[in-house]
Parts: C-alpha cells; structure tokens; sequence
C-alpha cells in the first residue's frame, strides 16, 4: 500500500468541515482535520451561513490534513484525485463578476418560504404539493433548493438585478466550493436532484419546472455524472493546487455509497445534524405514497445509468443535542449527553419534539415547532438528555415504517452512519424503540469514503470492493413489543401536539426579506426553538437543584 494512490475527500457539512485522505487499494482512513462550521440563526425559523467561511474552513482543512500527512511522512503529491460530499439544498448566489455571495447561505433546514410555499402550490392545477412529484420526486415545501431561489428573487432586490443582468449565479453548496476551488459551473445529479428543478428521467434540468419557479434555466450549473472530470484546484495557496476534483455527491447519498448500499433494497440511516434514510432502489425511480422523497442515488460516470433511491428526512437529530448544551446549557459537550441520558433507566414520561422549523417525513409540515410535554416536578437533565436521545429513534422508527411500506418488506437490520453512532446509548435506544438489528461498521466515515469512491472512479480507479463492510458493531433489540409499541404511540400523540402550532404572526415579521447575523444560543433562537408545553416552571426549578 506504500506506493497506492491517495483519495483525498472534502466532507462540508451543516456544523462542520472536513478534509479526509484514503488508501485507493483498501479504503483506510490515512488522516483527516476537521473544523467547526457556524449556523446563524437570524429570525425564528431562519438558519444561514457564511458562504466564505465555508470555503475558508475547507482550505484550512485541506492545509491541516496535508501538514498531518508530511508529519506521517506521506508526500503530498500522492493524492491523485479529490471528491466532495456536501450538505444538500441549501442555497448559494452570487455574482459572476465578482465571485462575492449576494446574500448568506440559506440552509436546507431554514423554514422562512412558508408563505413561499403557500403561494405557490395555489398557482398549481392539482392546488397540491405533489404537483410534481412525477417528475422531480419532491413535494413543493420550504426544504428545497427551488423554492429558496423563488424567496430570493422576490425579497433580495440585488439578487434579482444580477438576474435580469445575466450575471446571476447559484447552486448547492458542491456548486459553491468547486466554483471557488476551480472556477467551474457545475452540480452532480444527486444535488441537483434536491432542487425541485431536475427532470428525474433524464438527469437534466426541466423547462417546466425552471419555468414555474420563474428561473432563467441559462442561469443554472452544468448537472455532470457524480464521477467525472469536474475540474482542478486552481488556488494558488493551496498545497492541493492542480489536482483534479473527479467526484460529487450529495452527503447522504455519499453515506449510502460509502456503507456499500450498491444493491436495490439496500438501506441506511445517517445520525447527524438530521436524519436521513435512504433505500437503492436500482435503476427506476420509485414515487412514495408514504411521504418519502425521489432522488437520484449515484451516476458513477457519464455513460453509466443513474441509481435511484428513496429517502426519509427528518430536519433535527444531532441539532437538538447542540440546543442542549449551546442554547439551553445543560450539557457541557455532546458527549456528556449519552453519559446524562444513562444515569436514567427511562424519560419519566417525557417526549421530546424537535421540530424547531417543522417536520418533514412523513408529515412535511411547516406550521409545526419543538415542545416538551410529559414534564413533572421530579424531570431532571438526565430525562431530558434521554428523551433528546429518544426523539432521534422515534423519527428514525418512522422513516423505517414508511420504507416498509414502500418496499412491501421488513427491515429487519439496518446500516448506520454519522457522527451520533457513537454514541451507544443511542444505538441501542434506536434497536430497543425500533424493534430492528443497528449495524454500526468500524469505519465510521462512510460520507467521506463515499465521495473518495465517486472521486476514485472518476479518476479510473474502482474502491468499491473497500466500502463492503466486514467488521461491525451490532445492536440488538432488548425490550418487547407490547411496551414497544405502548411508547411509540405516546411519541406519535406528541407529534401531533406539535403540528400546528406555529403561525405566522408569531414570527412578528414574517416571510419577509432581510438578514441579520446572530448564533446558536441566541435569545431569539431560544425562543423558537421550543415551547416548554406543560410547566417550565418546574423543569427549570428542577434543573436548578440538581
């Protein structure tokens, strides 16, 4: 393995970026450097980024990692080809002439096109979010890339004169950081698929569709295979300079390649800032009746056929651990969650639901927001830790029920991924609430070795031999149906507590334009996030004397 070609892998996520490098010949992770991303909280509902700091953090990430590899003795120029994974629909415009954003990045789990969303599904014949299902296997709602560019042009008056100028440039974040890496125009079909714009039938972007949201579709990225020449890292600086970025995929399609999932029906679940299922289901795409989505899986190479999949979101998972420990301040690092969470046999009865900007699968409702319920004068951090914990798997449970349904099948295991899987506690909380085998494989960086796969086969070399696992962790049921079921069905009264809660004029200025800047544990984040139903009193009384 000493003389093998290295893959290097850019992994931008909500919260975090990353610069990972692997063997080509047996997928070994060689090093990697990692940096905290911000997420800006502006109004309720609301969630940016600084589209420069995500560039920046991805070269600083890049810098660390070659330095780690120098100190390894591992020469630089051994690392033939690079791929990107990345979060999915959230939104970057800026301008052609400058290359400068014209507003911050509009994250994927930003809710602010609720308005957005209502006047368009009226303009529809079906007056339905489904209206294009059929086509791009999306529902109309405030989670995609399309409708985010329809917010936009009609409340960021510079956005709309680059526009009109032809001088108006957007995408994905893929998009964003290979513009500014090589100064190429261009997008993968899996982000692409996340726009609301893409045909899924012919991997291009449809007129119709453009039309609709009122884009200009001259405007939009070339859409490529996720394994092709995309471009070379043109930025003088960076000790990557030359290399050829040779794959993109979106993060979780990236995690599902990167799990092995190369096979229709295979099925995984990524734990991280969100929940994300998705099920190969091999060269046709599939529409749900359940209220998953369509996407495309991987197109390894422009001559190959696309892979479809379909896909369960769920907006909060990893972020509700964060508002824990930034907003509320109960914690004091992530990793104290699971120790927290295990001083408890149980919740006590309390039910945890993060929808901080609504719920996607299954219920794609806006007008829902995060509540506790449950809550007594004995409820300690520990329960609430725990039922934070708990919250992920009933989501997941959920997304797990409508893939059954979907695929007419039992789940009976399912792969796992992503930063929370190390979590223990919650792996078993997740086999215990689901009733299904968690497979946790040894390496835990399935989305970045997904990227470094598309790269290494756009680059001619085939890794995908490295991604079937064989050495796994798993997780198995402990409890029984009857209680099972008893606390699933409690969980499901609590959701339906938090679907409508939400109006219009508590966010005071609405659907409107404008920005600005503020954090995590901002007081106005706090006061969106969650509605203490039951008695705060008590809750803060008994945190207190803990």
């Amino acid at each position: 393995d000493a003389d093998s070609v290295l893959i290097g892998s850019i992994d931008q996520g909500t919260g975090s970026s990353r610069f990972l490098v692997f063997s080509s010949s047996t997928g070994a992770l060689i090093t990697y450097h990692q940096e905290e991303v911000d997420i800006i909280y502006p109004r309720n509902g609301w969630a940016e980024a600084n589209p420069d700091q995500l560039v920046q953090s991805v070269l600083s990430c890049i810098s660390s990692a070659v330095s780690n590899l120098a100190a390894l003795g591992i020469a630089a120029n051994r690392i033939g080809c690079i791929g990107i994974a990345n979060q999915r629909e959230t939104l970057v415009a800026w301008d052609r002439r400058t290359g400068e954003p014209v507003h911050p990045a509009i994250l994927w789990l930003d809710a602010r096109t609720e308005q957005t969303v209502e006047r368009l599904i009226a303009t529809t014949r079906s007056r339905s979010a489904a209206e294009f299902r059929s086509i791009c296997g999306l529902p109309i709602t405030t989670y995609f890339t399309g409708v985010k560019i329809r917010w936009l042009l009609d409340n960021v008056p510079a956005a709309r004169e680059l526009q009109s100028s032809g001088n108006l440039m957007m995408g994905t974040v893929d998009t964003w950081l290979l513009y500014k890496l090589t100064g190429e125009y261009a997008t993968d079909v899996t982000n692409a698929s996340r726009t609301m714009l893409l045909d899924l039938a012919t991997c291009q972007w449809d007129p119709r569709l453009c039309r609709f949201f009122g884009l200009d579709q001259k405007m939009l990225p070339k859409v490529c295979s996720s394994a092709e020449l995309f471009g070379r890292i043109s930025v003088a600086d960076c000790p990557l300079a030359g290399v050829p970025i040779t794959g993109i995929l979106g993060d979780q399609q990236a995690a599902l390649v990167g799990q092995g999932c190369l096979e229709s029906g295979d099925t995984k679940n990524t734990y991280g800032s969100g929940c994300f299922m998705l099920c190969n289901t091999g060269l046709s795409p599939v529409v749900s009746s359940s209220g998953l989505l369509t996407t495309v899986a991987y197109q390894l190479g422009r001559s190959a056929a696309p892979v479809y999949a379909l896909e369960g979101s769920v907006a909060v998972a990893g972020t509700a651990i964060r508002w824990l420990r930034d907003s509320l301040g109960i914690v004091g690092s992530v990793a104290e969650t699971e120790t927290l969470a295990g001083k408890v046999p149980d919740t006590a009865g309390c039910y945890f639901v993060p929808a901080f900007n609504g719920l996607y699968c299954p219920y794609w409702r806006s007008d829902a927001r995060g509540l506790i319920v449950g809550l007594t004068g004995a409820t300690s951090r520990e329960h609430l830790c725990r039922a934070a914990l708990e919250a992920v798997c009933y989501q997941s449970r959920e997304l797990l029920d409508c893939m059954e349904t979907e695929c007419g099948t039992t789940l009976n295991r399912i792969k796992v991924d992503g930063g929370m899987t190390s979590n223990r506690l919650l792996m078993q909380l997740q086999a215990d609430l689901a009733g299904v085998t968690v497979v946790r494989p040894e390496m835990a960086e399935t989305t970045a070795l997904g990227a470094a796969v598309a790269a290494a086969w756009g680059h001619g070399i085939d890794m995908t031999a490295s991604v079937r696992q064989s050495s796994v962790t798993e997780f198995y049921p402990m409890t029984g149906p009857v209680d099972r079921l008893r606390k699933f069905q409690r969980w499901l009264d609590a959701v339906q507590r938090s679907i409508g809660w939400h109006r219009q004029e508590d966010d005071g200025e609405g659907d409107a334009g404008g920005s600005s800047a503020g954090s995590l544990g901002s007081a106005g984040h706090l006061a969106f996030a969650v509605f203490l139903v039951g008695s705060a009193a008590l809750l803060a009384l008994s945190l207190s004397v803990k």
